[in-house]
């Protein structure tokens, strides 16, 4: 299906596809690993944030905190505004403000601008973390697109776990401020990849009042929401905040903003798929939590050889990845899907099984490998299954809706671990609850498409064109 600009004019990067373009996928790729690592490679460097500008940890954790609430907050109004924009000039747009935001942050002279420039920052990051699936979709065929959407849905993650140690790297070598810069380089990479290799559009249409009016009650819903999840490790209370969080959601629901979200999620089961998504992510979040601080606080291990451990996971998701897109460009998303959320859920259940005293680095590194083969066996089959079944000019707001639920899922992981360990007084209850929640993934996705009239773009000897769609409200 060729998609038309509210001007009329066919839209270049939504034109059928008829040869693969594999740079776009690397550059997918790319811009989800950066954008995951500046997630988290932050948190290595609060302390000397802290001792540099003469403020409290808790002031200083906003550099942290600015940035994950922007993304989140921004990720379904940005899904909604790019599927009215054409791909080049949001990925040269959104790339150039990431970078520019991070020489801010690595320029900050005082808290209050370093908090201003993440939270700019984290808005460009919205935009971007969008952007990846949906470019991964439209550069190959539908029959690569399992192989395909395993790159960012893998180098993601892995964005994700490796930014704490370079982050520490960094800062013992050149002062937090590297941490903001590291990710220049990648940026420069994906413009020049980005400017030569994607087709010109008629650039950047700015949002309607309308739009911002969205906007902005989404974005205070969903981050009062994930300021409730975050801070509540730090005390249960936090969570009665999430109930101001309901009224802006509920006006937006039934509003013209998001009756066409909710529309396009009816669509094949969709929601069933995210909710798969967020539970795997929350597990995932949960196990990550509990094992870092059970091998240090109950088994004594140091740090080093705790990160070196808890490193078997994305070293299997990494392996297995790959692996993961082929088989369900063979065999359909869904099955490989299903079988590597079975095999998270094994891994964590080995890993729930170990006795007290089991709790050795390779005992507990070969269980995290398995579970992280699982997380690497799913992420691509699970991209491609929600993606190919989205209509095409619309593929931009179920692209923001997937980030969206693993988000929530990564922020919901550890608040509820924290919860189990504290009401049961060990790590075993965390990690049962991260093995409940990869364990209901799996249902979640073996269901999801049921009762539908047709079968996704992504599964074996369907067209690309025939997919089905709701009717816009």
């Amino acid at each position: 299906m060729i998609r038309r600009s509210p001007g009329g004019k066919q839209r270049a990067d939504d034109a059928p596809v008829s040869e693969d373009r594999w740079v776009l996928v690397a550059l997918a790729g790319a811009l989800s690993f950066v954008a995951m690592l500046d997630m988290n490679i932050v948190n290595v460097a609060l302390a000397d944030i802290a001792d540099s500008f003469g403020v409290s940890a808790g002031t200083a954790q906003w550099a942290m905190l600015a940035y994950q609430l922007s993304v989140v907050s921004l990720l379904l109004p940005v899904g909604r505004w790019l599927d009215g924009v054409g791909a080049r000039s949001a990925t040269l747009t959104a790339t150039t403000g990431f970078a520019l935001c991070g020489l801010l942050a690595a320029a900050a002279p005082w808290t209050g601008w370093l908090i201003a420039a993440r939270l700019a920052q984290g808005g460009f990051g919205a935009v971007l973390f969008v952007l990846m699936p949906v470019l991964a979709l439209r550069s190959v065929r539908p029959e690569r697109r399992g192989r395909a959407m395993s790159v960012p849905a893998t180098l993601g993650p892995l964005g994700a776990v490796t930014g704490p140690a370079l982050g520490g790297l960094l800062i013992d070598h050149w002062g937090w401020h590297s941490v903001f810069l590291v990710k220049i380089p990648f940026c420069a990479l994906a413009l020049a990849v980005a400017w030569r290799v994607l087709p010109r559009d008629a650039g950047p249409r700015p949002p309607d009042r309308r739009s911002m009016a969205d906007a902005l009650l989404v974005a205070t819903g969903v981050g009062v929401l994930v300021l409730a999840l975050t801070r509540a490790p730090r005390g249960a209370w936090w969570l009665l905040l999430a109930a101001v969080a309901v009224p802006p959601l509920w006006w937006w629901l039934r509003g013209t903003g998001g009756r066409p979200v909710t529309g396009v999620l009816r669509t094949a089961g969709l929601f069933r798929a995210h909710g798969a998504v967020l539970a795997l992510a929350a597990g995932f979040a949960a196990m990550h939590y509990v094992v870092a601080l059970h091998l240090q606080r109950d088994t004594g291990l140091s740090a080093t050889r705790t990160g070196l451990t808890v490193l078997a996971f994305p070293l299997g998701m990494g392996l297995a990845g790959p692996l993961g897109g082929r088989l369900a460009d063979r065999y359909g998303p869904r099955r490989i899907a299903v079988a590597g959320a079975s095999l998270t859920t094994t891994g964590l259940l080995l890993l729930l099984l170990l006795p007290h005293g089991g709790w050795t680095p390779p005992e507990v590194a070969w269980r995290l490998a398995l579970a992280g083969a699982g997380m690497g066996l799913n992420g691509g089959p699970t991209q491609a299954l929600v993606m190919g079944t989205a209509p095409p000019d619309r593929a931009a707001t179920v692209g923001s809706t997937v980030q969206l639920a693993r988000s929530l899922g990564f922020t919901l992981g550890p608040a509820l671990a924290t919860a189990a360990w504290g009401l049961s007084g060990g790590a075993r209850a965390g990690l049962a609850l991260a093995a409940a929640s990869a364990f209901l993934a799996v249902p979640l996705l073996a269901w999801s498409g049921a009762g539908t009239t047709g079968r996704t773009a992504a599964e074996p000897g369907t067209s690309s064109n025939r997919l089905v769609k709701e009717p816009r409200s």
